[in-house]
C-alpha cells in the first residue's frame, strides 16, 4: 500500500490552480522562517489554514523538492490513517469488516487523488475521521472511563481546524450530542491545538485576516456564488459514486434495511447523509469537499458486503467496473484540460480486467471472500498504475507546466504572459519561484501565450 501511494508522485508537474499556490506558500514558509501568517508571492494569503503549507515546509527543511516537498506529507499521512482505520476497525467491529472496509477505502478512486494531490483535503479528512472513530467508538466502548480518548479526539479535531478552517466544526457537531461523557474533553483538546495559530495569525494581521479567511472564504463561499463554484444541488451524488470507483455497485447494499440493525451502522451512515446535505446546500461546490465522507461510506459498505447473501455478484459488478481504466486514461488529459463535457473518450479493450471480474466471482463463489476482495483490490492497484504510467508523460506535457518550463527556462525567465489561463500562470509563477508580469503591464520581448490548448512562446 506505502509503495502504490508513493510510486510516481513527481511523475507529472502541479496540476490545477490549487497546487501550485499551496506549494508555493509552504516553500515561502520554509524560506522566511515565518510559520503564522502564510504568504503567496511575498503577501498575506489567508485562504486556508497552515496545515497544509506546514507539512510542505517541513519536507522542504528535509530537503525535499517541488512535487514531492508538496505530495509526500499528504500521501504519508494518508497511509497512516488507513492503518489506523483498519486498526480500529478490526476491534469495533472485526476483522474481516476492517478489511473490507480498508481495501474500499484504500482503493476508491477519490481517496486516492486525494492522497496524491498537494491539497487541504486529505489533511482535514484525515485527521476529521481519526478524531470521530475515536469519539464514537472509543466513547462507546469506555463511556465511564477517563478522559483520554476525548482529549485525543479533540487533538484530532483541532487538527482538521487547521487544515481547513471551521468545516470540521460543524461535521463533527453531531457527535457532540452523542458523546456527551467527551464533550468537553473534546471541546478542550481542540482548543488547546486550532486556537494559538488563529489567535497569533489575528495578532499578527488584524481584521484582513478575519475578513478574508473567515467572511470571504466560509460565509461567502457557503452562501454566496461569489467564488464561480456554483453547482445544483444533487452535485455531489453522482461524485460520491464515482468517488468510490470501482465499488460503485456495492452502493447497492445501502437498499437494504438489515444491514441499519447495527447502531453503529445507522450512526454512520446517518452522519454521512448530514454531511452530505450539508455539502449541498452550500452554493459552492467542488468534489474534494466530500472527501470527509468517504470513511464512513466505506464501512457501511463493507459491514453491506458482510451481510449480503450473494457477495460474489457484487464483488464480480465491481471488478467488471474495472473495464473502464483505459477509457479513463485516454478521457483524463484532455477532461483536466477543457473539462469532462467536451474531453473525447477512447474506449479500448481490456480482456484482463474482464478476467479479474470473471476470477472474484469464481473466489466468492467458493466463499473465498477474503481472497476475492484482495484479488480486486491488487487488480485496482494495477488499474492505477497503468493509469499513472499512460497519462502522466502526457499531463507533464500538456496539463501542467513544468515540461514546458524545463524545456524553455532561459527565456521564460524574461517573458511575461499573454492570455494564460490562472491555472498555467499559478504553475509558471511556482516554477519561476517569483509571478510572471502580464505583457500589458511589462515590456518583454517574449511573451508566453497559449494555442490550440498548449502553452506558445512568441515570438
Amino acid at each position: 500500500m506505502l509503495l502504490l501511494y508513493l510510486l510516481h508522485l513527481g511523475g507529472t508537474g502541479f496540476l490545477g490552480p490549487d497546487e501550485p499556490r499551496y506549494a508555493s506558500a509552504g516553500r515561502e514558509m520554509a524560506q522566511s522562517g515565518d510559520w503564522i501568517t502564510p504568504r503567496l508571492n511575498g503577501q498575506p494569503w489567508f485562504e486556508k489554514p497552515p496545515l497544509l503549507y506546514w507539512m510542505t515546509a517541513i519536507a522542504t527543511k528535509l530537503h525535499f523538492r517541488d512535487e514531492w516537498a508538496a505530495r509526500l506529507p499528504l500521501a504519508l499521512a494518508s497511509v497512516a490513517f488507513l492503518i489506523f482505520f483498519f486498526q480500529v476497525l478490526s476491534r469495533e467491529f472485526s476483522d474481516r469488516i476492517a478489511y473490507a472496509a480498508t481495501i474500499i477505502l484504500a482503493t476508491s478512486a477519490g481517496w486516492m487523488a486525494y492522497s496524491f494531490a498537494a491539497l487541504t483535503d486529505l489533511p482535514m479528512a484525515a485527521a476529521l475521521n481519526a478524531a470521530i472513530l475515536i469519539a464514537l467508538f472509543d466513547t462507546r466502548r469506555h463511556g465511564t472511563g477517563g478522559v483520554g480518548p476525548g482529549w485525543i479526539a479533540g487533538a484530532l479535531l483541532g487538527l482538521s481546524i487547521l487544515a481547513k478552517g471551521f468545516v470540521p466544526v460543524v461535521l463533527f457537531a453531531p457527535l457532540l450530542l452523542i458523546t456527551r461523557r467527551k464533550r468537553l474533553a473534546t471541546l478542550a483538546g481542540a482548543i488547546v491545538v486550532a486556537a494559538p495559530w488563529y489567535l497569533l495569525c489575528y495578532w499578527r494581521n488584524g481584521a484582513a485576516f478575519w475578513n478574508d479567511f473567515f467572511w470571504k472564504q466560509h460565509v461567502a463561499r457557503f452562501l454566496t456564488p461569489s467564488l464561480e463554484h456554483v453547482q445544483p444541488f444533487w452535485f455531489y451524488l453522482p461524485i460520491l459514486l464515482a468517488g468510490f470507483f470501482p465499488w460503485t455497485p456495492l452502493f447497492g447494499l445501502a437498499a437494504r434495511s438489515r444491514l441499519y440493525d447495527d447502531v453503529r451502522v445507522r450512526l454512520l451512515a446517518g452522519w454521512a447523509i448530514y454531511g452530505l446535505i450539508f455539502f449541498s446546500a452550500a452554493k459552492n461546490k467542488l468534489p474534494g469537499y466530500v472527501l470527509p465522507l468517504l470513511p464512513a461510506i466505506a464501512i457501511v459498505l463493507a459491514v453491506g458486503l458482510e451481510k449480503a447473501p450473494a457477495k460474489q455478484w457484487w464483488l464480480a459488478a465491481s471488478g467488471l467496473l474495472l473495464v473502464a481504466i483505459p477509457a479513463i486514461a485516454s478521457l483524463l488529459p484532455e477532461a483536466l484540460l477543457v473539462g469532462t463535457r467536451q474531453a473525447h473518450v477512447e474506449f479500448a479493450p481490456a480482456l484482463p480486467f474482464l478476467l479479474v471480474a470473471g476470477a472474484v466471482w469464481f473466489l466468492a463463489w467458493r466463499g473465498q471472500n477474503e481472497f476475492a476482495l484482495l484479488a480486486l483490490a491488487i487488480a485496482a492497484a494495477t488499474g492505477v498504475l497503468y493509469l499513472k504510467t499512460r497519462t502522466f508523460p502526457i499531463l507533464d506535457e500538456r496539463v501542467s507546466v513544468r515540461a514546458f518550463w524545463r524545456a524553455n527556462t532561459p527565456r521564460i525567465e524574461t517573458a511575461c504572459l499573454e492570455g494564460v489561463s490562472r491555472t498555467w500562470e499559478y504553475g509558471l509563477d511556482y516554477y519561476a519561484g517569483h509571478p510572471l508580469p502580464v505583457c500589458a503591464s511589462a515590456s518583454r520581448q517574449t511573451h508566453i501565450s497559449a494555442k490550440n490548448s498548449r502553452l506558445i512562446l512568441l515570438p
